[in-house]
């Protein structure tokens, strides 16, 4: 099966996890409708729920794809997985679970520019 994949940090190009997807599939940049908050935790992002929009890449990937970035992400113990609307179709977003960890909020939306 496939499934499409909205990433916002260290999958994206010319991120250290971009390996992950080098047998996907890069359907085009993204930016998500104002529904989201992303968050700088140093080597990685973290995305929960907020009012801004989030800048990345959708691509299409299997399902042994889908079940390694899991593990990379921790699901369901750091990050949950939820579907968003793309141009390109419904595709997955991980969301960060312990807001409690949350401090530096990063307003531009897009954690490559970390402005």
């Amino acid at each position: 099966m496939q499934h499409l994949l909205f990433v916002y940090g260290t999958l994206r190009k010319g991120e250290s996890n971009q390996g992950f997807l080098a047998q996907s599939e890069f359907l085009g940049r993204h930016e998500t409708l104002p529904e989201y908050a992303l968050y700088d935790l140093g080597p990685y992002p973290a995305v929960t729920e907020g009012h801004s929009s989030i800048v990345g890449e959708v691509y299409l990937i299997d399902d042994a794809t889908l079940a390694r970035i899991d593990e990379l992400e921790d699901v369901p113990v750091e990050y949950r997985r939820e579907q968003i609307d793309t141009p390109f179709g419904q595709a997955w977003i991980y969301l960060y679970q312990d807001t409690s960890q949350l401090d530096v909020l990063l307003s531009s939306g897009d954690w490559c520019q970390k402005v």
